[in-house]
């Protein structure tokens, strides 16, 4: 198998690496280095292609993937602006729990 063939990837594998994909380019990075860490990052989880034999049955790591998504909550959360909806500031406050009339 040539170097860069996806055939022993499962296609979870597949659809993970474009998912990663997408968030890299979102945030900036070209296409094709996007791409090439999008499967660095399948292949630092999973092990590399696991469509036959050996190494199958393994665990996945997703220590990539947590950071990853605290990397991004950190940089949604620095936003500043229309990140809430307007109902969910007005409610906030007044929610909570009912006082009981018991005697």
């Amino acid at each position: 198998m040539p170097r860069g063939d996806k055939g022993a990837y499962t296609d979870k594998q597949k659809r993970q690496a474009e998912h990663i994909e997408e968030s890299y380019e979102e945030r900036g990075v070209s296409s094709d280095e996007a791409a090439s860490r999008a499967w660095a990052t399948v292949n630092k989880e999973s092990g590399g292609g696991k469509k036959s034999g050996s190494g199958r049955g393994k665990k996945e790591n997703r220590s990539a993937s947590k950071k990853g998504g605290k990397k991004g909550g950190k940089k949604k959360a620095a936003k500043k602006g229309g990140s809430k909806k307007s109902s969910s500031k007005k409610g906030g406050a007044k929610k909570g729990r009912k006082k009981s009339s018991k005697k």
